[in-house]
C-alpha cells in the first residue's frame, strides 16, 4: 500500500546503468504491481523464462510442456535499490513452500524460481533463502528454486500491466486465488494504517529542536556527535515522527562516516527515495513514506549483499530494543533476529 504522496514522488531513475532481475512466483499478473511501485525500478515486464521453446505463446506455456515459468523481468538501478531489497519484496508475494504451483494455479509453469544472472545474484539469492528458512516464518521447507538465467520472452501485450488494464478482474483474481489472504496472514498489514504524520502543532511539541530541523527542514546533524552512530544494541529503528519501522540493527555497520549506516531497510514500503541536487551534489535522498521525514541519503559504496549505504541521521530515528518490540507493537519483526 502506497500513500498518495509517496506515489506522486516515486523516484524512477533516469540512469542507463540498469541491472536486471528475473523472478517467478505463480501468475505474473500478480507480481508486477509490487515491484513497479518501488523507487529505483524503471520497468517490470511479464513473460516466460527457464524453458526451451523460443518465443512461446501464453497458450503453449499454460499447457505445461515448454519448461517455461510465468515470470517477471525487473529493470532497476542498483545505485538506488539493490537486488537484495528486491528479494525481500519477492518473498512477500507468494507461498514459497508450494512445490506444485502457486495457489489455485497448478503445474511447473506456476512454480517459484529465482533466475540468477551472475555469481553476485546467486550468492544474494542463496543468502536470502537461508535467512528466510532460519526465520521460522514458514512451518514447511522452502520450495523455491535458484536457477541460472537462460532466456526471457515477454508475454503478449494484453498481459503487460494487467493490474491497470483490467483492475476489476485482477483484484477479483487475487482475492479468489487466496494470494491476498495468504500474504496478510503470514506477513500482516495490521499496523500499516496507523502510521501517519502528526499535525505541525503536534510535531513542535513532540520533537526536539534537532529532530525537527532534520526531519522537517532537511538539516544534517554533526557526525560522531549523534545518538546511534556507533550503537551495537539489538533492535529496530523507527521514524521518530510516525513510528514507521525503518532499519534493523542486524543491517547496521560502521563505515567511518560518523552517522548510523545500514545496508537496507526493513520493509521497502516505508522508505521513499528522491533525487537531491542540493549543495551542488547529485544524491539520492531517503525519506519515510507516511511520515515524510527526511532521514538521510543512500550511496552505492556499501558492503555486501546490497552494495548500498543508507547514511541516516540519528535525529530521524527512535530505537526500539529487541526486548521491547512486542510491547511497542513491532512483534511481527522479531523474526529478523532468529538465527
Amino acid at each position: 500500500m502506497e500513500s498518495k504522496a509517496a506515489m506522486e514522488t516515486r523516484f524512477v531513475s533516469g540512469s542507463d546503468n540498469l541491472d536486471t532481475a528475473t523472478f517467478a512466483a505463480g501468475c505474473f499478473w500478480c507480481m508486477v504491481a509490487p515491484f513497479e511501485s518501488l523507487d529505483g525500478v524503471s520497468k517490470v515486464i511479464s513473460g516466460y523464462s527457464g524453458g526451451t521453446v523460443v518465443n512461446p505463446t501464453y497458450e503453449q506455456v499454460c499447457e505445461g510442456n515448454t519448461g517455461h515459468y510465468e515470470a517477471i523481468q525487473i529493470l532497476f538501478d542498483p545505485a538506488i535499490i539493490s537486488y537484495a531489497e528486491l528479494l525481500d519484496v519477492y518473498w512477500k508475494q507468494f507461498d514459497p513452500t508450494d512445490s506444485g504451483g502457486s495457489f489455485h494455479d497448478r503445474g511447473q509453469q506456476y512454480q517459484s524460481a529465482i533466475f540468477y544472472r551472475d555469481k553476485a545474484q546467486k550468492a544474494s539469492a542463496e543468502k536470502s533463502v537461508a535467512l528466510l528458512a532460519a526465520s521460522g516464518i514458514f512451518p514447511k521447507p522452502l520450495a523455491t528454486k535458484i536457477l541460472p538465467f537462460t532466456s526471457f520472452y515477454p508475454a503478449e501485450e494484453y498481459h503487460q500491466d494487467y493490474h491497470m488494464k483490467n483492475p476489476i478482474r485482477y483484484n477479483s483474481y487475487r482475492a479468489s486465488s487466496g494470494r491476498d489472504r495468504f500474504i496478510v496472514g503470514v506477513w500482516g498489514d495490521r499496523n500499516i494504517d496507523r502510521y501517519e504524520k502528526p499535525s505541525p502543532v503536534e510535531l513542535k511539541k513532540k520533537l526536539t529542536t534537532i529532530q525537527y530541523e532534520v526531519t522537517q527542514n532537511r538539516a544534517t546533524e554533526p557526525p560522531y556527535k549523534n545518538e546511534f552512530w556507533n550503537s551495537t544494541k539489538e533492535g529496530i529503528y523507527v521514524d521518530v515522527v510516525s513510528g514507521e519501522p525503518l532499519f534493523c540493527s542486524k543491517d547496521q555497520f560502521e563505515c567511518g562516516s560518523g552517522w548510523p549506516s545500514f545496508t537496507k531497510p526493513i520493509d521497502t514500503r516505508y522508505v521513499a527515495k528522491k533525487s537531491d541536487s542540493s549543495l551542488g551534489m547529485k544524491r539520492v535522498e531517503v525519506r519515510s513514506k507516511f511520515g515524510d521525514s527526511h532521514l538521510g541519503h543512500v550511496f552505492d559504496d556499501g558492503p555486501d549483499p546490497t552494495h548500498l549505504r543508507y547514511c541516516i541521521n540519528s535525529a530521524s530515528l527512535r530505537f526500539v530494543p529487541k526486548e521491547e518490540m512486542e510491547k511497542q507493537g513491532y512483534g511481527e519483526y522479531l523474526w529478523l533476529f532468529n538465527k
